[in-house]
């Protein structure tokens, strides 16, 4: 299926619709893949909302023929998305081992110090910084959360409760300076308009500068079938290939790429000032490869779909099948890509009684179209069920040595990605 036509067709008060590529405007899009129509994957429930209308939109793939950009083209307005948020990245120490990493490798590779400033966009609670406040770099964030930047501000690290775009990037700029170094880890996928938001960057930036922003890659999305990373707030799945041209349309170079493992698998690009020089020979190379490894025709993608329907089919088999032998089955996590999930393959109460989650905001609530009950971890402890269900699989390994006790009385976990496997 194609889409047809150009910019954006109104659809609801909450949502409108693409007809052109966000990265190069091209209306030659394919769909590959549909999740079918879900709720918000952070649109968590009370109990007294859950025999009220929740409201649905479609979870469809497009792949852009004309600049091999894996996009959503239904957007969801980003104020009903992002300006009340659960999602915290101080409740988790894997976040917080890569945060402390990332400031050392920043401030060591840039030389920052006591005169230089690091705005961080979509801040969060403001984790990311306090690694960098204290070794004496200066900071602001922006983040448009305004219950998150509340907790970031009563931390003291410095925040404004606002969307960064351009207006906003002269705001901070006039008040703060120049920033030295601004950070946007996992926010890049979550803007609609990418080159608008690059080019905000740039203009906050000092000449000498560089920006630093981490994404989910797609080349691991592909091979580890990390289907359920996908959902509205991520309206796009990059590529190399696809980052390069957003980049230059923004005035910006790519310095360097690096892989690293958070997330499922992303790349941590450093970006600055396009002085006429093009990207790094290195970055060049990695689009060499993706192309390649067919990342720039759709038959890949297909295949995709594919692996993705056989998966619904295997992790349904194995849940109904223990449910049939008479086990329990509990949950670990209520991560927004563990409700694209349980969505996707109609994984109910029936077969996942509950789920545990670390994060305060989270307990006591219930998963968007599901409606599984998001208990303290406590409960796995207290009532031992035969099996838990990894969610956050991305989180693996610590969540394996929080759970020994559990597993030293007999329990088993099951982790559902890249097959359901378990361990």
């Amino acid at each position: 299926m194609s889409a047809q036509g150009n910019g954006m067709v109104p659809a609801s008060g909450m949502l409108t619709r693409r007809n052109t590529c966000r990265g190069c405007g091209s209306a030659d899009l394919v769909s590959f893949l549909s999740l079918g129509e879900v709720p918000l994957a952070n649109s968590f429930l009370a109990a007294d909302q859950l025999d009220q209308p929740e409201p649905r939109f479609p979870l469809e793939v497009f792949f852009c023929a004309n600049c091999s950009l894996v996009q959503l083209l239904h957007v969801v307005n980003p104020a009903v998305l992002f300006s009340n948020y659960l999602y915290r990245t101080g409740t988790n120490q894997t976040i917080a081992r890569h945060n402390a990493a990332l400031a050392g490798a920043a401030i060591g590779w840039l030389s920052l110090g006591s005169e230089d400033r690091v705005v961080e966009i979509g801040s969060n609670d403001g984790s990311l910084l306090r690694c960098f406040q204290e070794r004496g770099v200066r900071t602001v964030g922006v983040e448009p959360a305004k219950n998150i930047a509340r907790i970031a501000r009563e931390a003291g690290i410095e925040t404004l409760d606002d969307f960064f775009n351009a207006e906003t990037a002269a705001g901070v700029r006039a008040r703060y300076g120049p920033a030295s170094l601004i950070i946007a880890n996992n926010v890049l996928a979550h803007v609609d308009g990418g080159r608008d938001f690059l080019s905000a960057c740039r203009g906050l930036l000092r000449q000498d500068g560089h920006v630093l922003i981490e994404v989910p890659y797609l080349v691991e999305m592909l091979l580890r079938l990390e289907y359920d990373t996908i959902y509205h707030e991520h309206l796009c799945y990059f590529s190399v290939t696809s980052l390069m041209r957003l980049f230059a349309e923004a005035g910006l170079v790519l310095e360097q790429i690096d892989r690293v493992e958070i997330h499922g698998g992303s790349l941590r690009l450093w970006a600055r000032h396009a002085d006429g020089s093009g990207h790094s020979a290195s970055v060049l190379a990695m689009a060499r490869e993706e192309s390649g490894a067919g990342l720039t025709g759709l038959v890949g993608y297909q295949k995709f779909a594919k692996r993705v329907e056989r998966h619904r089919q295997q992790l349904c088999e194995l849940l109904l099948r223990l449910k049939s032998e008479g086990r329990t089955v509990a949950g670990y996590g209520a991560p927004a890509k563990g409700n694209t999930l349980l969505c996707y393959c109609g994984i109910g109460t029936d077969l996942l009684s509950y789920t545990v989650d670390r994060s305060p905001l989270k307990v006591g609530l219930c998963t968007p179209g599901m409606h599984i009950p998001i208990a303290p971890l406590e409960r796995i402890f207290r009532e031992q069920p035969d099996f838990v269900l990894i969610l956050a699989w991305n989180f693996a390994e610590e969540i394996l040595e929080t759970l020994q006790l559990f597993r030293q009385r007999g329990g088993r976990c099951i982790l559902p990605i890249p097959e359901p496997t378990i361990v």
